[in-house]
């Protein structure tokens, strides 16, 4: 074989390439996750629909997009590979909330993280209401996924004693 069979060059323009992998719709679990118009989903319903005339089931996936909560349908050929979002959930313990709404938080390592906005949403209203009103010790759930991060959840931190 002579050298250029092997030179393959990998297309690497796709940022998002690295932040999913494929998997087969009928592989799919209802609560697993998928992407859906590029946006990461978690499945609230599927169905797969019989063989017609030409051959192939088809999965119907309902999914709400984790971040807006918004609710996105796709119909796709079981035998057909999905896009499956990296989610990474991470617990972080609430230092402070500076004056343009970004979270000051800590991470097991005792790092600093200041990139994480309180949402604009119930969890932004419990989140200031905890922290801000009731002075509790708070923790936050933030979700990662697909270059995008939010705040998901707000306990009270377990009392360290």
């Amino acid at each position: 074989m002579s050298a250029e069979e092997h030179d393959v060059t990998f297309d690497s323009a796709d940022a998002g390439a690295s932040l999913t992998y494929p998997m087969q719709c009928s592989a799919l679990r209802k609560s697993g996750h998928v992407v859906i118009k590029n946006r990461p989903c978690k499945i609230i319903d599927m169905s797969t629909s019989k063989t017609g005339k030409h051959g192939h089931a088809k999965v119907h996936l309902i999914a709400t997009d984790i971040f807006t909560g918004k609710k996105l349908e796709d119909l796709s050929p079981s035998t057909h590979n999905m896009d499956v979002p990296h989610v990474v959930r991470k617990e972080y313990q609430l230092l402070d909330i500076t004056e343009d709404g970004f979270m000051s938080l800590m991470t097991d390592s005792g790092d600093t993280k200041e990139d994480v906005k309180v949402p604009d949403n119930e969890v932004g209203e419990k989140i200031n209401q905890m922290f801000l009103t009731e002075e509790k010790d708070c923790n936050i759930v933030v979700l990662t996924s697909m270059g995008e991060e939010a705040a998901m959840e707000c306990k009270e931190a377990p009392k360290s004693g």
